[in-house]
């Protein structure tokens, strides 16, 4: 039997995706009010997924869904960022730690063919979609669930489109990746752990004080 595929499960991911991506860049400032009307319309969906996306979204405290007053972004502000960004780091640096003690020759391998994937792909959009794989996969060389799923739900701080929004970060990115891998080939736990981290913290950085130099900012914090 074939498997089932969700389709409002998927138009929610997607919506959700897009609308953080935007929040999370400044194209859609603290403050702004959005539409639902509108935003199911550029879907090409019904209101429900819509609304989940959005109810996913202030679970996140990037935006207030109150009854009278609709949706409004709450955007994030430069330390949000930081914040954000140093707990990610932290996950993917003890992620690529254990990667370095428990990763096999196949997995090291394959973490190889996909880093060469990202290089090719330099300054083209389809670079970020490349870029989660590889480290996607790093993360699963951890050989632990538990701290995957953690990974999975910190990374949603990350845009889609980072790479493709700071393309002078490309060429350091790269750079990165060959030096982790050798640390994975090494097994270098605490070498990998750094580079990771470091990655992280960098890219976090650079967001950040984009979002400073743009002058966006949160509103008011998000009611808990």
């Amino acid at each position: 039997m074939p498997p089932v595929h969700d389709i409002a499960a998927t138009v929610r991911e997607r919506a959700a995706r897009e609308l953080r991506n935007r929040i999370l860049t400044g194209a859609l400032p603290a403050g702004s009010r959005l539409d639902l009307d509108a935003i199911t319309e550029e879907f090409a969906t019904s209101r429900t997924p819509v609304r989940e996306a959005l109810l996913e979204l202030s679970f996140e405290g990037l935006v207030r869904v109150a009854p009278r007053s609709g949706i409004t972004v709450i955007g994030v502000s430069s330390r949000d960022v930081l914040d954000s960004f140093t707990i990610l780091g932290v996950l993917t640096g003890q992620a690529a730690a254990w990667a370095a003690e428990r990763v096999t020759p196949d997995e090291l391998d394959g973490l190889r063919r996909l880093a060469a994937d990202v290089a090719s792909r330099a300054g083209e959009d389809s670079i970020g979609e490349a870029n989660w794989r590889f480290h996607q996969d790093i993360h699963r060389a951890a050989h632990s669930s538990r701290l995957l799923a953690q990974i999975r739900q910190a990374a949603h701080v990350v845009p889609t489109n980072f790479l493709t929004l700071f393309p002078d970060h490309e060429k350091q990115s790269l750079s990165e990746h060959e030096e982790l891998l050798d640390a994975l080939g090494d097994g270098n736990a605490e070498g990998a752990r750094s580079i990771a981290e470091r990655h992280v913290l960098e890219a976090g950085r650079s967001l950040a004080d984009w979002l400073e130099r743009r002058g966006d900012g949160a509103v008011a914090p998000a009611q808990q």
